[in-house]
């Protein structure tokens, strides 16, 4: 028998699930605390909670057919607020529920859809093909949901029974229960099998598990198969008569839960065991078939949640007060009907319940404009937080974007809470007005003003809230809201701003971007100046990585042309003083320029105000750059010249030759120009700028030399005008030195016949075969003519052979060959082969062009003949290296007596000579000098000795001399002497150099301000050095004056360095350092993303921002150093975000507190009664210690509350029940060892 009831508004009595029930007779009073007992306040775990439709099995012979399966299906599950992952609902549809979403789309090829429920739980409904639906369901449950784990305990030998094989049942039961099962290894002696997942899927996976155990024990297994319905009145509530069962008979019984479509029941044990189970088992279905009935009620899908309770506690709580089995229909059907099933007189108390759970929640909506949201709740949530103090059972939820509010709770108190809601929306609206004006957004930041003055300035003078779009918006709607009166003068006051704006003009000027730095000056101080004055006008400089050369200017028009005006003087004036010009100097007289410890240089440049540039030492080049206005560094420049005119005979002419030949007499990269300057001995020759239309050519040099070089250029001008032919022709490199023969003596004669001009490539060059005729075209084709003969006998190669004593050999094999190296390179690559050592031939072979041969071979006899002239003994074999000084000067002092000369040879040998033109030379060196004049192991006098073919002598240290003694030709042993003492002139120079760099100066400086001189990683002790050219050492840890800083360095320049530190010293004394207190919800946002925003700020006012550290007592502890001034202004700069950016946070998180689901606002109770029963302390009824023969827990003992690891065995059995040990063991995490009582 069955009967249907129908829902109505009238039986709503109580608050929704989570709620204590009060008795409809009303024996207990509303405002009497309520004490619940102890199974109320302690419920036990249900094992199967939510029933399921009961299924049928078909009958007859249409069961003999296969259904036919959809290929496509779906599935709808829903994930309950508290196991979501998840719960940030102001991105839903946009945050990490999405993103996760797409991924598992992409991964499975299944559809999903994503809903949010009224409790904020999350419906999920997949579509697709069976496997992808399953595959995609295991992934949203491990992603999506939070996750449990358990273990299950089945014999080892079942083990590979739940693998199945290859795998292949393992990997079903994981997708079929979304679930992750860990089987332990085979070697590994436990056997608990783990299964991670959310609380339904692991009592699938359990089930099955064990179920896969029970088919493979030996013991009997015997399946029952009842209908669902009545698998409740076998488990009882909360699982508490199958419990009973299994201890009684002690056999183990598997219901499946209630989302388990099955009706198979198993049971498993000894047989006897599982015999009475049975029986008992069958006595309770035939029981219950025999005496129940159903009735079904029609109750709205939105109210079964209330009806099923938080975790399904409210059916449980039925079945258990009456007896009777609430069975909902699942969530993804339709139906609305509820069917109750019990014995007929305990069906009416059930249906009463069913209706005060159903009824014991409505929902009211409120309609009141988005706009006014805000203002509803208040400033930090005031407004709203009177309304769910007053009623702490209402959730008031609000929704972005729309105008509706949402209420729910108890059915009186909603409507206390609706009609406030509707008094404050009343009020509101009769108060506040709002106001939409368009602006461009390219005016946004210029209303907000620097550091949201303007904005801040109107929201004080008008009360009213101004909301600006963000500028990645992109959108110029600024709403205002607030006292309609003062709405309208803060639009009025905005509108003209933007008028304003529109009327402003933007001009850009081109500033080349070397000149920006100069413009804004060091920190800014110029800058600063051209800012002050024009203080409407906003300059705008390009961004250094962009390497743009505009700079912006914005404001009124007339001020935006004065700016613009000055600016572009200022930078005439730039570009005045960074004239250029290069002036070549001999690299011997640089020296001399730079002058005793730079003082000529020096004052050189103060004089003129200019920049000087001398090249590198080891840099070939001899130009000095000149950087300045025009008219000073021509000044330099004759200063410069002055000085090297005074130090040589050098004399400067001037040559008028029309510029539209210049570029033609330099020509290409110069090479014209510099075969001219090579050839007259290295002169300067110096061209006008192209483009300045100057015919003026300057020379300078030696005197002979400068007036050839003028004849030279004046010729080949004329020739440039009267005929500019030429030609090219190639040759090998090593024949160009033999064309152009010793001392150009070749190429002279070749030019004298022709009359044309013949240029050689320079070793920079990439062409070295090319020759370049220039002239007359007669002129030309002859002198090629003449070359190509020249080339041609080259190309012709012959072998010839001449003699030469053996004892003249080593003069030329030694050295590693260096006079053959000669004879090679000056006679067009020949080659010549002596005889190998240790034969007597005499006979020597040279191979090359005939013409380069017959030279070589006239030299090789000149150097022999000048080898003969010498009388000379036998080469003495004696293994003496070069650097062994001392026996050098033992043999020379031995041989001298004899009249005979010791010359030294690179073979590392030595050859005694005697040579009648020879002269002996004493110089004057003082004995401190010898070892610089000698070198390392005597390279340097090795190289005098081998430059001017003579002889030296250096005393021993022990004879405390001076006299260093050379020996030769009168005219090498004159060179050699001006090269020793040049020598020494240098060391001297150097000498000096070093006792004036040695200038120290000392500066005590307390080290706390030591780390701010050196800098970060020494940038500021850095730049110091490299200003002043000092050397700035700071104490070591060590040290005993820990506040002495000591500069060496030149005097001048020591003396600046130390004015500079204590200048820096000052301003770091004149620093203070404040300390405010910033909420640290904001200071994330104050430093920004990687600390831009912090570094941008503390450039803007020039001072330095420490933020606690995480784990800081303080934690809102934000400490600001810096002049007095800068810190004053930083702070209040700071202060002002800190409120700005504080009612954003409020903002949102007032808002998130009301949009948190109903079950973690309800209950929270907040006027004064409950707050006197929390003082009291928790109470319950008919708990365990209560009974007679027990007492309560003592809260202190570790006994009865022991801590997690420690060993204290129990004593006794308390009132508590016996005690369980559960062993928690996961890879890589702690062990824990907890200890449970079951009641």
């Amino acid at each position: 028998m069955s009967s249907v009831a129908v829902l109505t508004q009238e039986s709503f009595a109580e608050h929704r699930s989570g709620l204590k029930d009060v008795e409809i007779t009303g024996s207990v009073p509303e405002d009497e605390a309520y004490i619940p007992t102890y199974l109320e306040a302690f419920p036990p775990l249900p094992d199967k909670s939510t029933p399921g439709e009961k299924t049928g099995e078909p009958a007859g012979a249409w069961s003999k057919i296969r259904p036919i399966k959809a290929s496509v299906i779906t599935q709808v599950f829903h994930v309950p607020l508290e196991e979501r992952r998840y719960k940030d609902n102001s991105q839903f549809g946009e945050g990490e529920e999405a993103k996760v979403c797409l991924d598992i789309m992409q991964k499975t090829g299944a559809h999903i859809e994503l809903s949010l429920a009224k409790d904020q739980g999350l419906s999920i409904m997949v579509t697709g093909k069976l496997d992808s639906v399953m595959k995609a369901r295991k992934e949203i449950v491990a992603r999506l949901q939070t996750q449990a784990s358990a273990t299950v305990l089945i014999p080892k030998e079942h083990h590979r029974f739940v693998i199945g094989k290859n795998g292949e049942k393992l990997q079903e039961l994981e997708l079929k229960t979304a679930t992750k099962i860990a089987i332990p290894r085979s070697d590994d002696p436990n056997a608990n099998i783990r299964i991670t997942g959310t609380k339904d899927g692991i009592e699938k996976a359990r089930h099955e598990i064990q179920l896969i155990s029970a088919e493979q024990d030996k013991r009997a297994v015997e399946r029952l198969s009842f209908e669902k319905a009545f698998h409740p009145f076998i488990s009882g509530a909360y699982n508490r008569l199958v419990q009973e069962l299994s201890q009684e008979t002690g056999a183990r019984i598997s219901i499946p839960p209630p989302s388990v479509p099955k009706d198979e029941i198993v049971i498993t044990g000894e047989k006897e065991a599982v015999a009475m189970a049975i029986a008992r088992i069958r006595a309770i279905y035939e029981e219950k078939k025999r005496k129940t009935t159903t009735i079904s009620v029609e109750v709205k899908k939105s109210q079964h949640k209330y009806i099923v309770g938080p975790k399904g506690n409210t059916l449980q709580e039925i079945l258990e007060n009456t007896g009777v089995s609430v069975e909902m229909p699942p969530l993804d059907s339709a139906s609305e009907t509820i069917i109750l099933r019990g014995e007929p007189d305990k069906l009416g108390p059930a249906l009463t319940q069913v209706y005060a759970k159903a009824k014991s929640v409505i929902v009211v909506e409120v309609i009141a404009p988005a706009w006014l949201h805000r203002f509803i709740i208040g400033k930090k949530g005031q407004n709203i937080g009177r309304i769910t103090q007053q009623l702490p059972k209402v959730h008031i939820e609000f929704t972005d974007g729309e105008e509706r509010i949402s209420l729910e709770g108890p059915t009186e108190e909603v409507e206390q809470a609706q009609a406030q809601m509707q008094e404050i929306i009343k009020d509101l609206m009769a108060r506040m007005d709002y106001a939409e004006i368009n602006i461009d957004h390219r005016f946004h930041r210029h209303l907000i003003g620097k550091n949201g003055a303007n904005i801040n300035r109107i929201k004080e003078q008008y009360k009213v809230s101004v909301r600006i779009p963000q500028d990645s918006e992109r959108c110029g709607l600024v709403r205002i809201e607030g006292d309609p009166q003062g709405v309208q003068l803060a639009r009025k006051e905005l509108m003209d701003m933007a008028q304003r704006m529109e009327n402003e003009r933007t001009k850009d000027l081109i500033i080349e971007q070397k000149f920006h730095r100069s413009i804004i000056g060091q920190k800014g101080e110029k800058i600063k100046e051209v800012r002050d004055k024009f203080p409407e006008v906003i300059i705008i400089f390009p961004d250094q990585q962009q390497k743009s050369d505009i700079v912006q200017l914005r404001g009124p028009k007339n001020e935006v042309e004065k700016c613009a005006k000055f600016l572009q003087k200022l930078i005439a004036e730039l570009v005045e003083s960074s004239f250029s010009i290069s002036v070549p100097i001999h690299k011997q007289f640089h020296k001399n320029i730079i002058g005793k410890g730079g003082a000529n240089i020096k004052k050189i440049r103060e004089e003129t105000n200019t920049k000087i540039d001398l090249p590198m030492e080891n840099s070939n080049s001899e130009m000095i750059v000149i950087t300045g206005k025009k008219s000073s560094c021509e000044a330099a420049r004759d200063r410069i010249l002055a000085i090297q005119r005074e130090l040589a005979n050098l004399k400067e002419a001037e040559v008028s030759i029309p510029a539209k030949l210049h570029n033609s007499l330099i020509g290409s990269k110069g090479s014209l120009v510099r075969s001219v300057m090579e050839e007259c001995g290295g002169v300067h020759i110096h061209f006008p700028a192209e483009g300045s239309g100057l015919d003026k050519v300057t020379i300078r040099g030696p005197a002979e030399e400068v007036e050839r070089a003028k004849r030279q250029l004046l010729q080949l001008a004329e020739e440039k005008q009267v005929n500019n032919f030429s030609v090219e022709l190639q040759a090998k490199p090593e024949y160009h030195k033999f064309l152009i023969g010793k001392g150009g003596a070749n190429i002279r004669r070749v030019r004298d016949r022709t009359g044309a001009r013949i240029i050689f490539p320079s070793p920079d060059e990439p062409e070295q075969e090319h020759i370049t005729i220039m002239g007359k075209e007669e002129a030309v084709w002859l002198a090629q003519k003449e070359l190509e003969t020249l080339i041609k006998n080259l190309d012709d190669v012959i072998e010839d052979s001449l003699v030469v004593d053996p004892r003249h050999h080593r003069h030329f094999v030694c050295r590693r060959g260096q006079v053959l190296r000669e004879l090679a390179e000056e006679y067009g690559g020949v080659a010549v082969s002596f005889p190998r050592t240790g034969t007597q031939s005499d006979n020597i072979t040279l191979k090359g062009p005939r013409e380069c041969v017959d030279a070589a071979k006239k030299r090789i006899q000149e150097i022999v003949q000048e080898l003969v002239s010498f009388i000379s003994s036998p080469c003495i074999n004696i293994a003496c290296k070069c650097s062994d000084f001392s026996t050098i000067n033992s043999i020379y002092t031995t041989v001298q007596q004899f009249g005979v000369t010791l010359m030294i040879s690179d073979c590392h040998y030595l050859l005694m000579c005697h040579q009648e033109s020879q002269v002996n030379v004493e110089v004057l060196i003082p004995q401190r000098y010898h070892r610089a004049v000698m070198g390392a192991k005597g390279c340097k006098i090795q190289q005098i000795t081998r430059e001017h073919e003579v002889n030296i002598w250096v005393p021993q240290p022990e004879q405390q001399s001076d006299i260093i003694k050379i020996t030769g030709q009168v005219a090498s042993v004159e060179r050699a002497k001006q090269g020793l003492l040049q020598r020494v002139k240098e060391l001297q120079a150097e000498q000096e150099d070093r006792a004036l760099r040695s200038y120290k100066v000392t500066l005590s400086v307390d080290p706390k301000y030591h780390p701010k001189i050196i800098g970060r990683k020494g940038a500021v002790i850095s730049q110091i050095r490299k200003d002043y050219d000092v050397n700035v050492q700071f104490p070591d840890k060590g040290d005993e004056q820990q506040d002495v800083i000591v500069i060496s360095g030149y005097e001048r320049n020591a003396n600046e360095a130390r004015a500079a530190i204590e200048q820096l010293v000052a301003a770091l004394q004149d620093m203070v350092s404040e300390d405010i207190r910033l909420d640290r919800r904001v200071h994330a946002r104050i430093i920004g993303a990687r600390g831009k925003a912090i570094r941008k700020l503390m450039e803007e006012f020039k001072v330095d921002i420490r933020f606690p550290q995480p784990g800081s007592e303080d934690p809102s502890k934000v400490t600001v150093t810096g002049l007095p001034e800068n810190v004053d202004n930083a702070i209040d700069h700071l202060l002002n975000l800190e409120e700005e950016y504080m009612l954003s946070v409020t903002e949102t998180e007032t808002m998130a507190s009301y949009m948190k689901p109903p079950s973690k606002t309800m209950g929270a109770g907040g006027n004064d009664e409950d707050n006197k029963a929390l003082a009291k302390g928790f109470v319950v009824r008919d708990a365990p210690w209560n009974a007679q023969g027990n007492k309560a827990p003592d809260m202190s003992s570790a006994e009865e509350f022991p801590t997690f690891g420690s060993g204290i065995a129990p004593k006794q059995t308390s009132a508590w029940g016996p005690k369980k040990e559960i062993h928690l063991n996961a890879p890589g995490l702690l062990n824990f060892h907890l200890t449970l009582t079951e009641r």
